[in-house]
């Protein structure tokens, strides 16, 4: 099979990559990982003339070709190794106009590489802003490849740069942007032919990163030492004799093509915005506000169609109820299968919501933000700002958001950050905090504004954050290293959001939220119904003897004996027990027998335990299809007739829920991240001490 054409996007964080990405592929993409790595690879196909189908590689961002994180490593590999897989065809370089002389570094970099390159120029507009005017044409002729001026977010430009690829594709790559003979010798030639590259800073970076590189073997890796050795060959020197060389060349670049106003007429809009929003007071207010919004609107934005879908699901229910004969496949379809389903699905709206909202932080360029933020609080825990990204990220998921670490450079504060990131409350607990609040909570609001419910639920998140933080500073003590970092970090311009991609994402998370979780919740509450429907034989024909004697000696309570008997049968059914076995453990926080259940499946996945507790209260109910899960969770009485969930008992299962590691996926990151079990194990038993105690804790103030 012919391998397809290969473009792939390169540029600086923050240049507008991704939303070239976008607009080129638009929802014709995939995400997996690079062979050997847990590196993003998104993937992507365009067609960039009627001859010319593409697939679109977005590699990780990077400010030169000399690697600093596994994010930068796997650009470097990609880009040096010419048996890799994915080396592209063709380089877009997207460059961002209002800091053209940084971006062109690495622009000159990838043109000495000898692949057919095209530079996007990104943030005109901005350029614009600051008085800077860049004359295309003179800068084009200067760096000897095709320039073109682009705006994805607006699709403006698109067109013109597939004109560009298509008449560059097949040309011979343009000379060198540097002569690099003049400051390092002969041998550069011998390591080009030894190695088989096709350009001479090519064979340079084999000089710099021989030992590192995975495309050089051992007979040439001794070949390129003894030419070093016999050259005198200082890695730091030369790399610093060839940045300043590049410098050089493009102080002529910006003076032909580039003319700037004085700084002092244009005043930058982000940087008046960030006066207010970084400084450190107001600063902070401002976030605090920022999450008090976004959590009351996950309740109320959420609260219509969450209601309409209940009563969408009971309605079917007792539709079904009503055409379908009382067998057992009917209590299977009703009790198993839709109390299942539907006990998750009414959460959509707020995932979709939540997704949103997030991106509306991300796309508007406030989410970096919050990481300059929390930088100063982060270090007081032993991290960096840094580490804010991938905790931020663990509000979606723990999965990308631990894998999300690997940006940072130092080791010790990567594991940390891995250690800690899943008590982030993530999208999957959000269900599950949902029905808890609206059981226990009341749902007053004050001030026409202050929703208690919304208060609670982003106290948890707070709670969770907060628990990172001591976690990660008692780590930061018993793991030591010398190594220390610093935080730099480029703050993107604020942009109004795309309306479109956030309901790309909020459509695309909510399909994948359903999918994803919808194959669990369909296996589990089928095995549920099945644990909870059937028992020991002997056992459940002594009940079934028992209740219909019962109920011939007393025919006027035929209805009460009969839910009685349905009890019977559930707490003496496989599934019941399973609960009876753990509740001397979980009874100290609370729970009865159905709950500990909900416990045991959650491990599989945390919004499980809606599922469970679904298919839980509808096997043996009569009345299944016409009353919601909240409904039957707030009539729910223990053996005395108290309620299962009073405030005591809410306040103990959210706590659990927020600290306790109930995700297998989450584990399996962690351990191919860390090559091993032993990190995945020790956050796996301080996860579950820390809510088994603190559960422990509230119930026995608060009952």
């Amino acid at each position: 099979m012919q391998r397809p054409f290969t473009i792939a996007l390169v540029g600086n964080p923050n240049s507008g990559k991704s939303s070239l990405f976008n607009s080129l592929t638009g929802l014709n993409q995939k995400v997996g990982n690079f062979p050997g790595v847990t590196v993003d690879k998104k993937t992507g196909s365009s067609k960039i003339s009627e001859n010319l189908p593409a697939e679109i590689l977005d590699l990780p961002g990077t400010y030169s070709l000399y690697p600093k994180s596994a994010d930068e490593q796997v650009t470097y590999e990609v880009l040096l190794n010419q048996h890799n897989t994915d080396r592209p065809d063709l380089i877009v370089v997207i460059a961002d106009a209002s800091n053209l002389k940084r971006n062109l570094l690495f622009c000159t970099q990838i043109i000495d590489l000898k692949i057919p390159v095209v530079i996007a120029l990104t943030m005109m507009d901005i350029a614009r802003q600051k008085g800077i005017t860049i004359d295309i044409p003179e800068l084009e002729r200067h760096m000897g490849v095709p320039v073109v001026p682009i705006n994805p977010r607006k699709s403006k430009g698109i067109a013109q740069l597939k004109k560009a690829i298509s008449n560059t594709y097949d040309i011979h790559p343009s000379p060198d942007f540097i002569d690099l003979a003049s400051f390092t010798g002969d041998w550069l030639e011998e390591i080009k032919t030894l190695c088989h590259v096709d350009s001479n800073y090519a064979a340079l970076h084999i000089a710099c990163n021989y030992l590192e590189l995975k495309h050089i073997n051992a007979a040439q890796r001794i070949r390129v030492a003894a030419l070093l050795g016999e050259a005198n060959f200082h890695k730091s020197k030369v790399q610093a004799e060839e940045i300043m060389l590049r410098y050089k060349c493009i102080d002529t670049i910006m003076q032909h093509c580039v003319a700037m106003e004085s700084p002092m007429k244009k005043a930058v809009a982000s940087e008046r915005i960030d006066k207010l929003l970084l400084h450190p007071l107001w600063g902070n207010l401002i976030l605090l506000v920022v999450l008090f919004l976004l959590f009351q609107s996950i309740f109320w934005l959420a609260q219509y169609p969450m209601d309409w879908m209940e009563q969408g699901f009971a309605l079917l229910g007792n539709y079904l109820n009503s055409i379908l004969p009382d067998t057992l496949f009917r209590d299977l379809l009703v009790n198993g299968l839709l109390a299942g389903v539907s006990g998750v699905a009414v959460f959509v709206p707020q995932i979709m919501i939540l997704f949103g909202l997030i991106t509306v932080l991300e796309d508007s360029g406030y989410m970096a933000r919050i990481s300059f933020l929390t930088d100063r609080l982060m270090r007081s825990a032993g991290l960096n700002g840094r580490a804010v990204m991938p905790l931020i990220s663990g509000m979606a998921c723990a999965v990308p958001a631990v894998m999300a670490a690997r940006t940072i450079q130092n080791r010790k504060e990567r594991l940390i950050t891995i250690m800690v990131t899943p008590l982030m409350s993530c999208s999957a607990r959000l269900p599950v905090y949902t029905i808890l609040i609206a059981l226990v909570i009341p749902g007053q609001t004050y001030i026409g504004l202050f929703n208690l419910q919304g208060l609670v639920l982003m106290g948890l998140y707070l709670l969770g954050f907060f628990m990172a933080l001591l976690v990660a500073r008692v780590m930061n003590f018993l793991i030591k290293a010398k190594d220390k970092t610093f935080f730099l970090m480029e703050l993107p311009i604020y942009r109004a959001p795309r309306w479109k991609n956030v309901g790309i994402t909020m459509i695309e998370k909510g399909k994948i939220f359903i999918r994803d979780v919808g194959k669990v919740i369909i296996v589990l509450s089928l095995v549920l119904w099945a644990l909870a429907s059937f028992g020991p034989p002997d056992k459940m024909t002594a009940l079934k003897e028992k209740y219909a004697i019962l109920i011939q000696q007393h025919p006027e309570q035929k209805t009460e004996l009969e839910q009685e008997h349905a009890t019977a049968r559930l707490e003496n059914s496989f599934a019941g027990i399973m609960g009876h076995a753990i509740e001397p453990l979980i009874r100290p926080l609370g729970y009865d027998w159905k709950i500990g259940i909900a416990l045991i499946t959650s491990f599989a996945a945390r919004e499980v335990f809606v599922g469970t507790m679904a298919t839980l209260y509808s096997v043996g109910d009569t009345n299944s299809g016409e009353t919601t899960l909240r409904e039957k969770m707030r009539e729910a009485k223990r053996n005395d007739g108290s309620p299962v969930y009073t405030l005591a008992t809410g306040l103990s299962l959210l706590l659990f829920y927020v600290f306790a590691m109930q995700c297998m996926s989450t584990l399996a990151v962690v351990k191919r991240e860390t090559n091993g079990w032993k990190y995945p194990a020790i956050q796996f038993l301080y996860m579950f001490g820390i809510a088994y105690l603190s559960s422990l804790l509230v119930y026995q103030l608060l009952k």
